[in-house]
C-alpha cells in the first residue's frame, strides 16, 4: 500500500527572512500571556501519490525507468462490476499526462502518460496505490502508456475524461507544423519518416500516407486498464486540442483548441458510445437556424486542415480555449478561455478569411476604447470561464478574470482573490449530509506576472492557485471563489480531477522550481481528501476582517494551514522556548504547513502578540 504524506502543499510568496534587526532572538515571558489562537487539525487529508523523476514506471516485462515529468491532465476511470481486480478496496484508475518531451528507447519518444490503480482505506479514507499485473505481463505500481501502435504523441497536455463511463482521451496542444518541430533537435520524436495510417476504424484515414508531423495533434483514446493507446481520433479533426468533455447522451463530445484563434468543436456519434462514426461541427455564433456548421469528416484532407476549413465556414474565434467540462446535472458546458495579453495580430488573418470574433471580445474591445479585437492595444490579461447552453446554443461569460490593474499592487494592497488565466477545469459532486452539492474546480496557469497577476514585489514568481466554486451561486464573480490550494514556487497547477465517490480531488504540480525541497522540486500528483465531510468545505472560506478596526486579528485556516492577519505587517515567530524561528516581511498571511504541533508566539513589528496553538 504505497502512499506519501504531503507535508507542505504551498510555499508562500514571502519566504522567511532570518534577519536580526527589529525582532529579538528571544522573547520575554510576559509575551506568553497573549491571547491564544488555536489552529485545529485540518478536516482534509493531503497525500502525494506520484512523483515524476522519482517513481519508476513499468515499460516492459522486468523493465522500468523513472517517470516523465511535467504532469498535466488527470483522468479518473472508476472500477465497475465487470473489472477483475483482486483488491476489494480499489476505486479506479488514474491517468496522468506528461507534457515534457523526451527521446527515450524504453519510455518512448515525445510526450507520454502514466496510469496507476488507486485504492481507498475504508477505515480512514486514505488513498493508496494498488499493485497490478497487466495483460501484457508488466507488473508494478505505475505504468507507462504505450503509444507505439498509433505513432507516438508529441506532448500530452489536456484531454477528455468522460463523465459517463470514465473513458480517457489525451490531447496535444502544441501544434506541429513540420518534422523539425517534432524532432526538436533530437530531444523529441526521432523517427520522422512518413507515416501510413493502417487498420483503423476510420475509413477516410486508412492507408493515407502523411508527413510524420501530421500524425500529431489528434485526440488519442487510451485504455488505462491496459496502459495502452486505443486509437487516434482521425474523425474529430487535427487541432491544438487542450480539453473536451462527453455529454450525458454519450454521443456528443465538445472540444476546445488552445490557440488564438481557438475554435469550439462538437462531434455527435451515430451510436452512443461509438465515437468512430458520426458528424463533426464547428461553432459559429451568428449562424442560423443553428450555430453548428458541419465539417465533412469523410474527407480526410478536411480533417488534416480542420482550422482552414472551419475558418472558411466563418467559425467563431476565441482567445485560447483550454479545458472543457460539463455539469452533468444541468447539461451546461463550461470552458476556460485562458486569454493572451494582447491578442491583436494573432487572429486578424483568420478574420480576413471569414472567421468571426466571439461577441464578448467585440464588447470588451469597445469597453477598452480599442478599435476592435484585432487592435494591438486590445488586452486580455486574465481570461475567463465561459458557459455554453446546449438548449439555446449561446455562449456567455460565466466568471470574468481579474480584477484589472494597470500596475500590479504591492502586497499590502493586493486583493484576497485574483483569478488569472484559468486553465484546468472540472466538476466535483459531493454528498454532504444527504444533500448532493456541485462545485467547479478551477486551476490557474499564469500567462505572466504583470497587471496584478502577482503582487508588485514578486515580478518573477508565477504562483498558481486553485479555486472551488459553489455551482448554486447565481451570476458568480471572483469574490465567490474559494481558494483551495496553491502550488510550490514556480509550478503550474493542473489536473483538478475528482474521484467518482466525491471524497478526493486529485491535483498536479507541474514544472516547479528545482530549488524547492523534495518532492516539491519535481512534478507530482497529490490528493486532497475529505470533501464528503459536512463541515470541511466551509473551512475553506476566507476570513472577513471588515469589523476588526485597528485591533490585531489572526485567523487560522486549518485547511490550507495558513494563518491570515487583518493587516500587512512584519511578523516574527517564536517557539515555546522563546527561540525565534522565522521572520516574515510585509505579509498578510503566513504558511504554517511545516510547523509541528505545539505552541508558538506571533509578534508584529509594532509589538502586538498572539499565542498560536497548532494541534
Amino acid at each position: 500500500m504505497k502512499t506519501k504524506l504531503l507535508a507542505i502543499i504551498c510555499i508562500a510568496f514571502a519566504g522567511a527572512v532570518f534577519a536580526q534587526n527589529n525582532f529579538p532572538s528571544r522573547v520575554v515571558e510576559a509575551d506568553w500571556d497573549a491571547v491564544e489562537v488555536v489552529v485545529p487539525p485540518s478536516p482534509f487529508q493531503y497525500q502525494v501519490l506520484f512523483v515524476g523523476g522519482d517513481d519508476m514506471v513499468q515499460t516492459g516485462t522486468d523493465e522500468e525507468v523513472p517517470a516523465k515529468q511535467w504532469h498535466d491532465f488527470i483522468g479518473f476511470t472508476p472500477i465497475t462490476t465487470e473489472d477483475c481486480v483482486d483488491d476489494p478496496n480499489a476505486i479506479g484508475w488514474v491517468s496522468v499526462n506528461h507534457e515534457m518531451i523526451l527521446s527515450d528507447d524504453k519510455i518512448g519518444d515525445g510526450g507520454g502518460m502514466t496510469t496507476f490503480l488507486l485504492g481507498r482505506n475504508p477505515i480512514n479514507d486514505e488513498l493508496y496505490i494498488v499493485p497490478q499485473t497487466l495483460s501484457d505481463g508488466r507488473s508494478g505500481d505505475f505504468f507507462n502508456v504505450d503509444f507505439s501502435s498509433v505513432g507516438e504523441t508529441g506532448m500530452n497536455c489536456g484531454g477528455i475524461n468522460s463523465n459517463v463511463d470514465g473513458r480517457i482521451w489525451t490531447a496535444e496542444e502544441w501544434f506541429r507544423t513540420s518534422n523539425a518541430s517534432i524532432y526538436d533537435s533530437g530531444n523529441g520524436v526521432r523517427d520522422t519518416t512518413a507515416y501510413t495510417i493502417k487498420y483503423t476504424q476510420f475509413d477516410a484515414a486508412n492507408f493515407q500516407t502523411i508527413p510524420k508531423y501530421q500524425n500529431f495533434n489528434w485526440m488519442v483514446e487510451i485504455d488505462p486498464r491496459a496502459s495502452k493507446a486505443v486509437h487516434k481520433q482521425y474523425n474529430w479533426g487535427r487541432q491544438p486540442f487542450e480539453g473536451g468533455t462527453v455529454a450525458n447522451d454519450n454521443q456528443t463530445v465538445y472540444m476546445g483548441a488552445d490557440a488564438t484563434p481557438g475554435l469550439f468543436t462538437k462531434f455527435v456519434a451515430d451510436t452512443p458510445g461509438d465515437f468512430t462514426k458520426g458528424t463533426t461541427y464547428v461553432y459559429k455564433h451568428d449562424a442560423a437556424p443553428n450555430k453548428w456548421v458541419e465539417i465533412d469528416n469523410t474527407d480526410f484532407n478536411k480533417m488534416l486542415e480542420y482550422k482552414s476549413e472551419a475558418v472558411s465556414e466563418g467559425a467563431t474565434m476565441f482567445n485560447r480555449l483550454e479545458w472543457v467540462t460539463i455539469d452533468k446535472t444541468t447539461g451546461k458546458v463550461y470552458m476556460t478561455e485562458t486569454g493572451r495579453d494582447n491578442p491583436g495580430g494573432n487572429w486578424d488573418d483568420e478574420a480576413a478569411l471569414g472567421a468571426v470574433y466571439a461577441p464578448h471580445h467585440i464588447q470588451r474591445a469597445i469597453d477598452q476604447g480599442a478599435a476592435g479585437p484585432d487592435d494591438p492595444a486590445y488586452w486580455d490579461y486574465y481570461g475567463r470561464i465561459l458557459e455554453y447552453d446546449p438548449t439555446t446554443e449561446e455562449i456567455a461569460i460565466y466568471v470574468e478574470g481579474g480584477p484589472y490593474f494597470a500596475v500590479s499592487p504591492d502586497l499590502a494592497n493586493y486583493p484576497n482573490k485574483h483569478l488569472s488565466n484559468p486553465d484546468g477545469l472540472n466538476m466535483l459532486y459531493v454528498n454532504v449530509a444527504g444533500e448532493d452539492k456541485r462545485y467547479m474546480l478551477i486551476c490557474e496557469d499564469l500567462n505572466g506576472t504583470s497587471f496584478g497577476r502577482t503582487p508588485l514585489e514578486f515580478p518573477n514568481d508565477r504562483m498558481c492557485e486553485m479555486y472551488i466554486l459553489d455551482m448554486e451561486i447565481n451570476n458568480p464573480t471572483v469574490d465567490d471563489l474559494i481558494r483551495l490550494t496553491q502550488t510550490p514556487r514556480g509550478a503550474e497547477i493542473t489536473g483538478a480531477c475528482a474521484t467518482a465517490d466525491g471524497k478526493s480531488v486529485l491535483v498536479n504540480s507541474q514544472h516547479p522550481d528545482t530549488s524547492n525541497p523534495f518532492p516539491y522540486n519535481n512534478s507530482l500528483t497529490f490528493a486532497i481528501t475529505g470533501f464528503d465531510d459536512s463541515g470541511a468545505i466551509d473551512t475553506l472560506a476566507a476570513p472577513d476582517f471588515s469589523d476588526t478596526d485597528d485591533e490585531f486579528v489572526v485567523y487560522p485556516n486549518p485547511t490550507e494551514r495558513i494563518v491570515y492577519f487583518n493587516k500587512t505587517t512584519d511578523m516574527a515567530v517564536y517557539d515555546i522556548t522563546g527561540k525565534r524561528i522565522a521572520v516574515y516581511r510585509g505579509v498578510k498571511s503566513i504558511d504554517i504547513s511545516g510547523f509541528a504541533s505545539g505552541t508558538y508566539l506571533l509578534k508584529t513589528k509594532e509589538g502586538e502578540a498572539k499565542k498560536l496553538l497548532v494541534k
